[in-house]
C-alpha cells in the first residue's frame, strides 16, 4: 500500500468524523452537551464506544507484538485482562452508585465533599497530569508508526505529523465534546473490532487455515501459554501479580479516571450506566483475546515467510510492536492493509479525542467552576479555548518525548505518570472507608507527591529489601495503600462521631 493511499484513507476517515461532529453539534454545542451529553446517552452506544477509548493504538500494535517477544510473554496479558474484568465490575457496583448519588459531572468533586478543597484539587491535578502524559505518550508511539511508513516518504517533519493529527482531533471535538464522541467512538470501535476480526481471517487465509485449524495451530504453538503460576517472588508474569494488578489498575485508571467515567455519567440513570459497564466488560475481554490470537498468528505468519521483527531506529534492537504494521503495510494485500490502517487509526484517535474532552471537562469544572455558573456564550468560548489549550499542551508533550530521543527515558516518564494514579486510589479509598475521620486537608498535596516517589524507590530496591521479590502491576496497590496510611496519620476521628460515642 503506497503512502498516497494511506493519506487518502486518513483524509476520508476524518472527513466522516468531522461531518458527524458538525451534524451533532449543530443541534446543541452547549457546555452541558460537551461535559455530559445532556445526561441522555444510550447505554449500548456508550458501552460499545468505550472499547475504542479503552484500547489505544498502543494496545492495537503492542499486545499482538508482545505475544512473541524475547521475554516469553505469550498470552500472559490475558491474566491482567481477567483482573481488568473484576475491576470493571467493582467500578460498576461500588463507584458508579457514589457518582450518581451526588449527580457528579467531574468525579473529583466527590473528594471535595468528603475530604476538603486541597484534596479535591490534588485529585483533579493528578488526573490532568497523568492523562496528559499518558495520552500524549500513546499518540506519540502511533505517530511514530505513521511517520515511519507514510510521512517520511514525503519528507514531512515529525512535528507537522503530530500537529496534523491533533488538529484533526480538535476539529471534530471542540464543539460537541462528549455528545459528539459517543457517536464517533461508536463508529471508531466498529472499525477497530472489524479490523481485528478481518486480520484473523486474512492471516488464516494466507496460511490455508480454517477457523478450527487456526485455533488448534495457535493452541499448539509456542505463543499460547496464558497462566504463569510459577515463582511468585521473582517472576513478573506470575498470575497473582498480573490479576491483582489488573483489578487495581482498572479501579484507579478507569473507575477514578474522568475520561472513561465521563461517558458512564452521560447515561440517564445508574441502572443504564451499570448495564453499560457489564456489557463493556464482556466485549473488552473477548476483543483482547482476539488481539492475543492475532499476535500468535502474526508470528506464525512471519516465521513461515521469513519476516524479521523490525529494528528500533534509535537502539537498533527488535521492536515487537512494529511487527503488525510491518506485515500489514509491506506483506498484506491492499484490502487487509486498509483494514489494519482503519483499526489502528480508530484505536488511536478514539483514545485521544476522549482524553482531550475529559481534560477540558475536568479543568472547566474543577478549576474554573463552570458547573456552578449559568450557561452563556462567554463560558462556551472559554471552554473552547481550554480545549485548544490542552490540544497544544499535548502537542508540546509529544515533541518533548521525541526530543528526548531515548526510549528508556520516555518509558520511565510514562511509568511515573501511571504511578500517580496510586494517590487517586488512596484518596478515594480513604474517603469511602474512613468516613468517620477528618484529615489535615492542606497536607494532602504533599502526601500525593511523596507516595509515588516512595513507591518508585520500593520498586527499584524490592529485590534487596524483599528477598528477591519483583514488583509489576501490583505496584499501584502498594502506592494506594501507602497513600491511605499517610492520610490516616494526618487524620483524626471527627468531632461529630466522638460526640455521638460520648
Amino acid at each position: 500500500m503506497t503512502p498516497l493511499t494511506i493519506i487518502t484513507i486518513i483524509v476520508v476517515y476524518f472527513g466522516i468524523l468531522i461531518a458527524i461532529s458538525q451534524f451533532v453539534s449543530k443541534k446543541d454545542s452547549s457546555n452541558n452537551a460537551f461535559f455530559s451529553a445532556n445526561k441522555n446517552a444510550k447505554w449500548y452506544l456508550v458501552a460499545f464506544g468505550m472499547i475504542g477509548t479503552a484500547l489505544s493504538g498502543v494496545t492495537f500494535i503492542s499486545v499482538p507484538g508482545e505475544v512473541g517477544s524475547p521475554g516469553g510473554e505469550q498470552f500472559k496479558y490475558f491474566q491482567f485482562v481477567l483482573g481488568n474484568a473484576v475491576g470493571f465490575i467493582l467500578t460498576a457496583t461500588v463507584l458508579l452508585p457514589l457518582y450518581y448519588k451526588f449527580n457528579l459531572i467531574s468525579i473529583y468533586t466527590y473528594i471535595e465533599k468528603k475530604l476538603g478543597f486541597y484534596s479535591y484539587r490534588s485529585a483533579a491535578l493528578i488526573f490532568l497530569l497523568s492523562r496528559t502524559i499518558g495520552s500524549a505518550f500513546r499518540l506519540y508511539l502511533v505517530v511514530i508508526v505513521l511517520q515511519r511508513y507514510v510521512f517520511d516518504y514525503y519528507g514531512i517533519p515529525f512535528f507537522a505529523t503530530v500537529l496534523i493529527a491533533l488538529l484533526l482531533i480538535y476539529a471534530y471535538t471542540y464543539k460537541g465534546g462528549l455528545k459528539t464522541i459517543i457517536i464517533t467512538d461508536t463508529l471508531q470501535t466498529f472499525f477497530l473490532v472489524s479490523s481485528v476480526i478481518f486480520t484473523i481471517f486474512f492471516i488464516c487465509h494466507s496460511l490455508d487455515l480454517g477457523i478450527v485449524e487456526a485455533f488448534d495451530t495457535v493452541k499448539n504453538s509456542n505463543y499460547s501459554k496464558i497462566f504463569f503460576w510459577e515463582d511468585f517472588i521473582s517472576n513478573r508474569y506470575n498470575f497473582f501479580k498480573q490479576f491483582i494488578g489488573g483489578i487495581f489498575v482498572t479501579l484507579a485508571m478507569v473507575g477514578l479516571d474522568q475520561d472513561l467515567m465521563q461517558k458512564n455519567l452521560s447515561c440517564k440513570n445508574i441502572k443504564e450506566a451499570q448495564k453499560n459497564m457489564y456489557s463493556f466488560t464482556v466485549i473488552f475481554v473477548i476483543i483482547n483475546l482476539f488481539f492475543l490470537g492475532v499476535g500468535a498468528l502474526l508470528y506464525i505468519y512471519a516465521n513461515k515467510l521469513g519476516i524479521d521483527i523490525p529494528l528500533d531506529t534509535i537502539t537498533g534492537k527488535p521492536r515487537t510492536d512494529l511487527l503488525f504494521p510491518e506485515i500489514a503495510f509491506h506483506h498484506f494485500s491492499i484490502i487487509p492493509a486498509i483494514i489494519f490502517l482503519l483499526g489502528l487509526t480508530a484505536a488511536t484517535f478514539a483514545t485521544t479525542d476522549s482524553a482531550l474532552t475529559a481534560l477540558t471537562t475536568s479543568f472547566c469544572i474543577d478549576f474554573l467552576n463552570m458547573d456552578k455558573q449559568k450557561e452563556n456564550p462567554a463560558n462556551v468560548l472559554k471552554r473552547k479555548w481550554v480545549h485548544f489549550g490542552f490540544s497544544f499542551l499535548m502537542f508540546l508533550t509529544i515533541i518533548l518525548f521525541n526530543a528526548l530521543n531515548n526510549a528508556s527515558v520516555v518509558s520511565m516518564i510514562f511509568k511515573i505518570a501511571s504511578y500517580t494514579y496510586g494517590p487517586l486510589l488512596g484518596l478515594f479509598g480513604f474517603a469511602i472507608f474512613f468516613k468517620n475521620r477528618t484529615i489535615k486537608d492542606k497536607l494532602v498535596p504533599y502526601i500525593c507527591l511523596a507516595s509515588p516517589f516512595i513507591t518508585l524507590w520500593l520498586s527499584n530496591k524490592s529485590e534487596k529489601i524483599f528477598n528477591g521479590y519483583v514488583f509489576d502491576n501490583e505496584l499501584i496497590l502498594i502506592n494506594g495503600t501507602l497513600t491511605v496510611i499517610l492520610l490516616f496519620v494526618i487524620s483524626k476521628k471527627s468531632k461529630l462521631v466522638s460526640a455521638q460515642q460520648d
